[in-house]
């Protein structure tokens, strides 16, 4: 496939500070040489792209959601870097990876994030400590997340004025998209790893008024809804065994849109849970060029949710055991530290411009093949959908539409 490249710039932000709530920023030491710009494997592409649909199949209650596994990696891959023994085997067997190979696999990813005007995204990461003693961080903790991630630290007294100190921080860093990711601060955390991501990208050509024609879109149950549908004629085909659909590419060539609609008679359930990582790396890497018939329904979503149960049945239950966790790397508390909370924020809107995503994680460490015919594929009914960056085939955003009224929970 050719490559258009968006511009490439750093996107992990390293801010001056957050202000409010008597914070502080710990000043890392200058960064270490031990992470160099590294390309990203296909072994491990397949690997975060595996993670993601574990995510998405784990979390999925047959409704409309909306997951970034690029915000839940970055989050919890610093995490992983404190976590030891047992711990940390579990979380490097649910993200894919060991943690050293993590680090590398999400910094190759991220240094190249596109910075243009017309497509670009910005990935923030700041880590929060409780500043009563209750927490005596690990010095090398602190700098793996400034070297691998770009992470900012603040202490701070964990009050009502850090709990909006750092919805303000989330707010900005995902462009307004993601207003807050913290209802309240639990009196036993003593530290929050959290990032932000923003994705706003025009399409590559921009739908003209006599392309956006209503449709009627038909849900599992045989519910039909009445929505508006953005038509064009796409140059990637994109089929598998159970599914086809097409790319529709962002400005400059390197992100895109993908869909894929399963065969009809096949539960998107039922194709969700036959996809592996290998597969659908190797199919958003190496689409057909080939004319395609498209319809997308303008859509918006928004979700939240806190990843916990999901996490411990993808097989990291430790983490969350007060008597089992093992985050020792981190630091020393009152009690044990485990996590007692992943909180997981998302919005995306669809139109005849572009689209806008936003993404927020906050963990919360608690001590104590070729076509003669022209494919025709319309997301009339539910489906399954990306946005992909292209240079690696890694899906930053990916969720579901079962119905066209996409506002849930």
């Amino acid at each position: 496939m050719k490559k258009r490249l968006c511009a490439l710039l750093l996107a992990l932000l390293c801010l001056a500070g957050c202000g409010g709530s008597g914070s502080k920023n710990w000043t890392p030491a200058p960064k270490s040489s031990a992470a160099p710009a590294w390309p990203l494997a296909e072994t491990e592409a397949e690997a975060l792209t595996e993670f993601s649909l574990n995510l998405l199949r784990e979390n999925w209650n047959g409704e409309n959601l909306l997951l970034s596994p690029l915000s839940v990696l970055s989050a919890l891959g610093m995490t992983a870097n404190g976590a030891r023994g047992e711990t940390l085997a579990q979380m490097e067997a649910v993200l894919g990876l060991p943690v050293e190979e993590l680090n590398e696999a999400l910094a190759a990813w991220t240094e190249n994030l596109p910075r243009e005007s017309v497509c670009r995204a910005d990935l923030a990461n700041a880590l929060w400590l409780r500043d009563d003693g209750s927490l005596a961080p690990e010095e090398a903790f602190l700098q793996t997340a400034a070297d691998w991630y770009g992470a900012e630290v603040f202490s701070a007294p964990f009050d009502a004025g850090t709990r909006k100190e750092i919805n303000r921080w989330v707010d900005r860093n995902t462009h307004g998209m993601i207003p807050e990711i913290l209802e309240d601060i639990p009196k036993d955390v003593v530290l929050y790893l959290v990032n932000a991501l923003a994705l706003e990208a025009e399409w590559e050509t921009v739908y003209r008024e006599d392309q956006v024609w209503d449709r009627v879109f038909t849900t599992e149950a045989g519910e039909e809804q009445t929505g508006s549908f953005l038509y064009s004629s796409e140059g990637y085909y994109l089929k598998d065994d159970g599914a086809q659909g097409f790319l529709k590419l962002y400005k400059g060539g390197r992100w895109a849109f993908a869909a894929l609609l399963p065969e009809e008679g096949t539960a998107l359930r039922d194709y969700l849970a036959s996809l592996t990582g290998k597969g659908l790396h190797a199919l958003l890497k190496h689409p057909e060029e080939t004319l395609v018939e498209a319809a997308i329904p303008k859509f918006q979503c928004r979700y939240g949710v806190n990843l916990v149960e999901s996490l411990k049945a993808m097989g990291m239950p430790s983490a969350f055991l007060p008597g089992e966790a093992n985050f020792s790397g981190m630091g020393t508390a009152a009690g044990p530290l485990f996590i007692s909370g992943v909180l997981h924020r998302t919005y995306l809107s669809v139109d005849e411009k572009g689209t806008k995503a936003g993404a927020a994680t906050a963990v919360a460490m608690s001590g104590g093949g070729g076509t003669e015919i022209t494919p025709v594929v319309h997301l009339d009914r539910p489906f399954l959908y990306l946005l992909v960056d292209l240079e690696t085939g890694l899906p930053a955003f990916l969720g579901a539409v079962t119905e066209l009224d996409a506002s849930v929970r």
